[in-house]
């Protein structure tokens, strides 16, 4: 197995931002006249802003306007410095993988604005990745497998000696139909969902990735 290539997902993989998003659309939505709950928002966890708050708007019998997103990423960059969680060791995986030869790459649904936000709380440079896509550089949202083949093409490597690392169900569904190595870590999801999923291998924290690639390239 060559595995040469490491395609993250952000939310839920990088940060712990599921709750500041789900805080700041409640409150986008409140204006609009939808008291939208927490969970309303799971089923489409991981599909971009567009779904996630658009299929909630959709739920309570509205009609989704783009400007409800804009005015939650509003909301979302006036907090994610004080609320978004970093998980441990990431940015220094990133050097890491760089350092043993691996291309690195973002593959996020999020809208680039949510993506630099992130990007800014973690302390890294997007110059830093071999290629990064968000939700506004493709037509179709995951579970589709644009986004991970688009990636793959960008770091010139081929789907089969890419890993793809995630912890949503449409993201692992994604990676399964790019033909990749799918790892997924639970912190959104528990381990027996993600494997339904498909997801090749599990972590508990996305750091753990190291060992599984030890294994792969041993």
């Amino acid at each position: 197995m060559n595995i040469n290539s490491i395609i993250f997902d952000m939310d839920g993989v990088l940060v712990h931002s599921e709750d500041t998003i789900r805080e700041c659309s409640i409150k986008a939505l409140s204006e609009y006249g939808i008291t939208a709950q927490h969970s309303d928002f799971i089923p489409f966890t991981g599909m971009g802003e567009d779904r996630f708050i658009g299929g909630v708007v959709e739920k309570y019998g509205k009609v989704y306007d783009t400007k409800m997103k804009d005015l939650a990423y509003k909301f979302y960059s006036e907090s994610a410095k004080d609320t978004i969680v970093v998980y441990e060791g990431i940015k220094d995986l990133f050097y890491c993988l760089k350092e043993k030869g691996y291309k690195i790459a973002i593959a996020s649904s999020a809208d680039r604005i949510k993506v630099d936000i992130n990007l800014k709380c973690i302390g890294v440079d997007a110059k830093l990745f071999d290629a990064l896509l968000t939700g506004t550089d493709i037509v179709n949202k995951k579970p589709h497998p644009e986004i991970y083949l688009k990636a793959a093409g960008k770091i010139g490597s081929l789907p089969e000696n890419c890993i793809v690392i995630e912890d949503a169900i449409s993201g692992i569904e994604a990676g399964k139909a790019a033909n990749m190595l799918c790892i997924g870590v639970t912190s959104s999801f528990d381990k027996e969902t993600l494997l339904e999923a498909g997801a090749d291998y599990i972590v508990e924290k996305t750091i753990n990735i190291i060992d599984i690639l030890s294994t792969l390239n041993s």
